[in-house]
């Protein structure tokens, strides 16, 4: 039986990154199935509506995830129209960072190679799921 080989300081470094991130998506995933939308006792308020008064495109994520992970995609479009792609964006880097981990300890080709496949991927999901964003506040800067 073959022994793996030893992942470098680089790889290490790597992986520890891939394996932080993929915990803190599934505290979110956690998060959003403990607090009731229902209830509406969030421990975490929208800091933008707190200062200005105003809604943002975040607001009502935290209660239309809790739907998501209800099944009840219609409420959580109610309660927030990206809620869905963003939710999506989080399931999308939670299998990309699985996946990267996967390769990493499997040894698998290069790891400048990784990264940058690693790169491309989060760039368009990130684009996908929550450019919405950057354009609201680019527009509110401006």
């Amino acid at each position: 039986m073959r022994q793996p080989a030893e992942l470098s300081g680089s790889d290490n470094s790597y992986l520890l990154i891939n394996i932080l991130i993929a915990g803190v998506i599934i505290m979110i995933i956690i998060y959003s199935g403990i607090f009731s939308p229902v209830n509406d006792k969030y421990p975490v308020q929208c800091i933008h509506e707190k200062i200005t008064g105003l809604s943002c495109p975040s607001c009502g994520l935290s209660r239309s995830f809790s739907y998501i992970v209800r099944g009840d995609l219609e409420s959580a479009n109610e309660w927030n129209q990206y809620g869905l792609r963003v939710f999506l964006f989080f399931i999308s880097q939670l299998i990309l960072r699985t996946s990267v981990s996967m390769v990493l300890v499997r040894k698998r080709g290069s790891l400048k190679e990784l990264i940058i496949f690693d790169v491309m991927v989060s760039i368009v999901s990130f684009a996908a799921g929550l450019g919405q964003f950057g354009v609201y506040y680019f527009k509110v800067l401006i």
